[in-house]
């Protein structure tokens, strides 16, 4: 995504100095040279539209994301693209939006997981058997976003 604004902004800073410097040279003897940058500015323009939607498609690519695995006979809830030192809350819920499970915790960098990672150890007993009656999901409070709900098993532990 770095990259994406770099080259959005780069692109702008150019437009901006050729329209700006415009001026600065003046005069009839310019008009050929203004009007190359009439059509440098324009050109400018739509590349700068095109970087714009290019960002836009990478932050869309960029979502944060879940996935599951279980540890310890317990589910695991992890996931990636949340913002890096920003606060994620982690939730287990049932379909019918009863909460099994839920806190806060924080995005850090990780070696395989792109963007924040997030690691939650859940009190949920796991593996279950039987179809999915419940979705994982978490929420960005950086950005106000939400991760797509991911369905999983829920079960209670019997000893």
């Amino acid at each position: 995504m770095n990259r994406h604004l770099r080259t959005l902004l780069g692109v702008t800073a150019t437009a901006a100095i050729a329209v700006l410097g415009v001026p600065a040279l003046g005069g009839p003897a310019n008009a050929a040279t203004n009007a190359a940058t009439t059509n440098a500015v324009t050109t400018n323009a739509v590349t700068t539209k095109a970087a714009a939607a290019s960002a836009a498609q990478a932050r869309h690519s960029e979502r944060p994301f879940l996935f599951t695995y279980t540890f310890d006979n317990h589910l695991k809830v992890a996931g990636g693209y949340f913002t890096v030192g920003g606060r994620v809350y982690v939730t287990v819920r049932y379909s019918t939006g009863r909460v099994a499970f839920g806190t806060w915790t924080t995005a850090r960098t990780h070696p395989v997981t792109p963007g924040g990672a997030v690691y939650v150890g859940t009190t949920v007993a796991a593996p279950c058997y039987g179809g999915p009656n419940g979705y994982a999901q978490a929420y960005d409070a950086a950005t106000r976003t939400w991760s797509p709900r991911l369905a999983v098993t829920i079960c209670q532990r019997i000893d």
